[in-house]
């Protein structure tokens, strides 16, 4: 039980040295993976999942912030108004990204250019 113990507060003592500037680079790092998506690919879903990445790496960013910054809870709130929208974003997209396929047979983004017709 001891052991137990001990090993817990090895963990606890390890997780106090995480700061702010922990979670930005890992923000940034997600942010980046995010553009990087976005840009480059030519697949719906695969943009749709930079989209994705985008946004929890705003989500990092408030609860960070509202942890570092004063403990208050607005940070939290704009973190879950932003989960609403990115499952609302994810549920139109899909059904977008559906019908483009139902119609030309394909979801590549270079390819759907009639769009208009």
């Amino acid at each position: 039980m001891d052991a137990l113990k001990l090993m817990m507060s090895d963990l606890a003592a390890g997780w106090s040295n995480v700061g702010l500037a922990h979670y930005l680079v890992i923000s940034a790092l997600l942010f980046s993976l995010g553009i990087y998506g976005v840009i480059t690919r030519r697949n719906a879903i695969l943009v749709l999942m930079g989209i994705e990445l985008i946004l929890n790496a705003t989500n990092i960013n408030f609860i960070a912030f509202s942890r570092y910054g004063g403990m208050n809870i607005d940070g939290h709130l704009a973190a879950i108004f932003v989960i609403i929208l990115a499952a609302a974003e994810a549920a139109i997209a899909l059904a977008i990204v559906l019908n483009v396929y139902h119609r030309f047979q394909t979801v590549n983004v270079d390819d759907v250019s009639s769009l208009k017709e």
